[in-house]
């Protein structure tokens, strides 16, 4: 590496002799470098094996780091386009994270040959909490890989023989798992409920070997209501969408843990779809349990959604309009005490 200061702006010159780690890097037509440059507000160029940075010292210094760390990641596996931007936002918000730590912590390798790893810092302390911790909840907005996550540690637990099965469960419906008026018998039932939870299923594993499992309860998918009454010992336990539980309802499931099991509970407290006035179990439950040793509780904000770039656009408005409702409802609730107060002053009959 070269390179030169002017002031307040700086050129550096990055050298990558191996070929074919420079295309992967600079990716096609050079998309990677055009990725990095919108991400970290400086220019990258490419000759020959050179990739040459320009713009604010601090922002080029910054690259550099940043193209050093990628090259060591990519020297081992090919990273998208979006991994490369969660990687230059991951570094800039965490200046002593290394990537390659990062990138080499494995959750799990799928039957494709896939490697299933945390994506940013949420996400690794996520996963270490499950690793070190027998109730784990992650809480945050869609997208944040919370459940993805979690079945990721359940498949490796189970390959392992850490446990004998994995039981994924989750609300079957929004109010109170009224499955009466669906058509269908109860499997067609609450079918559309777990439908995410059986799609992440079929990308860790194998089809037939999802079905083999399923048959023999190895793996069980069933909505929330079937926990009731059960001891659930050497098990792998998620519950999805908790956040549409009762505080009966999450009292029920936390109490079906057995020996040698752990639980996973996820959901976003944002996205409550009770009845109105009916409290949810897991703001209850975040209230009750915080503190207790073997119990984690995980947080996600926007910054950490993996999906679509404008997923995290999405839930940061959402975020924002209701940060100004609740302050609007705090100023009326405020307004109308006061009244009240000044109600309740005697008056001066003098």
């Amino acid at each position: 590496m070269t390179r030169e200061s002017h002031g307040a702006t700086a050129t550096a010159d990055v050298e990558i002799t191996d070929r074919e780690l420079l295309l992967r890097l600079s990716g096609p037509n050079g998309a990677h470098l055009k990725v990095l440059e919108k991400e970290l507000g400086i220019v990258l160029g490419q000759r020959g094996d050179v990739i040459r940075l320009q713009g604010g010292a601090a922002e080029v210094a910054l690259a550099e780091r940043i193209l050093a760390e990628l090259i060591e990641v990519m020297e081992k596996r090919d990273l998208s386009a979006e991994e490369i931007t969660r990687a230059a936002r991951t570094l800039a918000s965490h200046p002593d994270l290394r990537l390659r730590e990062l990138f080499d912590d494995v959750v799990l390798r799928t039957t494709s040959k896939r490697v299933i790893a945390p994506k940013g810092v949420a996400q690794q302390r996520y996963i270490s909490a499950i690793r070190h911790n027998d109730i784990v909840f992650g809480v945050g907005p869609a997208g944040t890989g919370k459940t993805y996550l979690a079945m990721a540690m359940a498949v490796g637990a189970l390959m392992d023989r850490t446990v004998k099965r994995i039981i994924l469960t989750r609300p079957a419906v929004e109010a109170g798992e009224k499955l009466g008026f669906l058509p269908g018998d109860l499997a067609e039932k609450v079918n559309p409920y777990l439908r995410p939870l059986y799609d992440a299923l079929h990308d860790m594993m194998e089809d037939t070997r999802v079905a083999t499992l399923i048959e023999r309860g190895t793996i069980e998918v069933a909505p929330l209501a079937f926990m009731r009454g059960r001891t659930l010992n050497d098990a792998f336990v998620i519950l999805d969408e908790a956040q549409n539980t009762t505080a009966e309802q999450m009292k029920m499931f936390l109490t079906r843990l057995g020996f040698r099991s752990r639980a996973v509970i996820t959901g976003d407290i944002t996205q409550v779809d009770l009845p109105h006035g009916q409290p949810s179990g897991l703001a209850d439950a975040e209230r009750l349990l915080r503190g207790i040793d073997g119990i984690s509780f995980n947080y996600f904000t926007d910054v950490d959604v993996v999906r679509h770039p404008l997923v995290q656009k999405i839930v940061r408005a959402y975020d924002e309009r209701d940060a100004v409702r609740m302050a609007e409802k705090r100023a009326r609730d405020e307004a109308r005490a006061a009244e009240r107060e000044a109600r309740r002053e005697p008056r001066d009959e003098g």
